[in-house]
């Protein structure tokens, strides 16, 4: 399928910052929870859902961007 080159970009481009954002905050969340102790138990385990979720959306979005539109362009 063809896709214009500026559609694609975007598309991939805020995946990846998706998934950048999402690999942090899993990061953050697993090694540095310094601050957890002004949330609930709740909180923590919505916030890993929540990232874990964004993760794998982008991760989606990557795959399905590879798997279905020609970047070929002059």
């Amino acid at each position: 399928m063809n896709i214009s080159k500026e559609v694609y970009t975007y598309i991939k481009t805020k995946a990846e910052a998706d998934k950048a954002k999402a690999l942090l905050s899993l990061e953050l969340l697993g090694n540095n929870a310094v601050g957890i102790g002004d949330h609930s138990i709740g909180d923590f385990y919505k916030n890993i859902d929540e990232a874990f979720e964004v993760l794998c959306d982008a991760l989606d979005k990557l795959e399905t961007l590879e798997k279905n539109f020609d970047v070929e362009w002059d």
